[in-house]
């Protein structure tokens, strides 16, 4: 298993699929680090039968899992879709780094 260079919380663009072009927030990485749930984007709808936690049933729109090599990071500096970098600092941590403006991301 590969570490992920996009985390819970990254603004990311989306460069492929149905929703490409599009800017969201991500809020989940899946376990094995492959997909990521982007807030608001990948709609699907999926039939919910009542029962357990779930008090009401009918039609539930939620997000679907995206691949993660279908979306870019985006820098907060660059304002552009950018590739994230790993860096050691001076006191041996490890930090992501925008590739274009080498912006640290980690804070």
């Amino acid at each position: 298993m590969a570490t992920t260079r996009i985390r819970k919380g990254d603004r990311v663009k989306v460069i492929a699929g149905r929703e490409r072009g599009k800017i969201g927030n991500v809020l989940r990485v899946t376990d094995n680090g492959e997909k990521v749930i982007v807030e608001n984007l990948n709609k699907i709808k999926r039939h919910q039968k009542p029962g357990g936690q779930v008090r009401q049933g009918g039609i539930i729109e939620r997000e679907a899992p995206i691949h993660v090599s279908n979306v870019m990071f985006m820098c907060g500096k660059c304002v552009s879709p950018v590739r994230v970098k790993h860096t050691k600092l001076e006191d041996g941590k490890k930090v992501r780094v925008c590739g274009k403006c080498q912006e640290i991301l980690d804070k």
